[in-house]
């Protein structure tokens, strides 16, 4: 069955998904496919209908996000020469201010795509050149984790100014690329391996991102390598053992979804490069999804004593600190799992409905509730035999 939307002025086609097998990324001459990291054109301008003819829960989902903080246009950035985190954001200079205007470009770029109003993509366009323009340099204990908890969110907000005729300057746009290139890329390109998963997962999302956004063959191909095969806690064959539970499921519930967040982000932006991630390892991710969601619902999970890759970390224990405190992860793993391939996620789908209110969880590029339910798939997709 064929469909047809409008978006931008332009006619696309939508069909039904497709999946093959391949030894390696296919295609790698290929162009990359643009819009490209989490929403596709063909989503965006079915969102638009939606929220044009207030349908639901789209309208609702988008009410919420519009009366956000972040997404006010009264939001000024407020960009640092030098960034620095520490320890669980401890000392903070500037790293707090760079999490909410990460944020807040994301937010803006997808009002301007949703409403057609020229006000949020100037907003979107002033934050990420204010930062462009200003940042020479991220340090600190936790650089890298910032930057793969947020270089995500920044890539996705000018993804989506770029490829919408959204009046980003040519000029402006080199100069975020060499932002992307000289200051977050070579702080995440070896990732780091003997910390728990959950950083390296982070790094595996905004290294696909930057890879995709500046059409950049090597750097994509380097973090879906590193998703399948990576020696460290983040891949996904070290962060899930063979019936879900997750490396830091014994640390405790918020990490584990922080880390399943990231990579169920990174399969999703692949995917729509025709990579299928998803599938990896027997579908993996599924089991780590569903595992996860199932004890925060409130019921019993087994649980074996699970050694971090280098014997750094050893929980000995299924961890119950912040249990029941779901984060808003869940319905994009849904979109793909149930609605695109037919594999059933019961928990996974109770957990979604539980957080489809959630306004915010500053960790993750939010607002699944909104961009991942009863979205078209136009995507032939190859997944690659580990």
């Amino acid at each position: 069955m064929m469909n047809v939307i409008r978006f931008g002025g332009i006619y696309v086609l939508l069909f039904s998904v497709t999946m093959v097998w391949a030894d390696e990324v296919p295609n790698p001459s290929a162009p990359f496919v643009h819009p490209g990291l989490l929403h596709s054109g063909e989503e965006i301008a079915l969102l638009r209908v939606k929220v044009e003819r207030s349908e639901q829960p789209w309208k609702d989902a988008f009410d919420r996000l519009q009366s956000t903080h972040l997404a006010s246009l009264n939001h000024q950035p407020k960009p640092s020469t030098k960034v620095v985190r520490g320890p669980y954001n401890n000392p903070d200079i500037g790293s707090s201010e760079l999490s909410a205007d990460c944020s807040a470009a994301y937010l803006h770029a997808l009002q301007w795509c949703l409403t057609g109003d020229p006000a949020y993509a100037e907003k979107a366009i002033e934050i990420l050149n204010a930062w462009s323009s200003t940042l020479e340099m991220v340090g600190g204990h936790d650089t890298k984790l910032l930057i793969g908890m947020m270089g995500v969110k920044f890539c996705n907000a000018a993804e989506l100014i770029r490829h919408t005729e959204a009046g980003w300057k040519a000029d402006d746009q080199v100069r975020f690329e060499k932002m992307l290139r000289d200051v977050f890329y070579p702080e995440i390109k070896d990732f780091y391996p003997s910390a728990n998963g959950n950083w390296d997962a982070s790094m595996i999302q905004t290294m696909i991102a930057i890879g995709i956004f500046l059409d950049d063959r090597e750097i994509f191909d380097r973090g879906v390598d590193y998703f399948l095969h990576g020696e460290g806690n983040g891949a996904v064959r070290n962060y899930f053992n063979g019936f879900g539970q997750c490396q830091e499921s014994g640390r405790d519930q918020n990490h584990a979804q922080m880390g399943i967040g990231f990579l169920g982000c990174a399969c999703e932006m692949a995917w729509k490069q025709g990579v299928d991630l998803y599938s990896a390892y027997d579908n993996r991710l599924a089991l780590g999804f569903e595992y996860t969601a199932k004890y925060n619902l409130g019921e019993s999970v087994p649980y074996e004593t699970y050694r971090s890759v280098d014997g750094r970390y050893k929980y000995r224990r299924l961890s119950d600190e912040a249990r029941g405190r779901l984060a808003p992860i869940y319905q994009r793993a849904i979109n793909h799992y149930r609605d695109r391939v037919g594999i059933g996620m019961p928990y996974s789908e109770k957990a979604a409905m539980k957080t489809r209110t959630k306004t915010r969880s500053g960790a993750h590029v939010e607002w699944g509730s909104l961009t991942a339910i009863g979205m078209p798939n136009v995507v032939t997709a190859t997944a690659i035999k580990p």
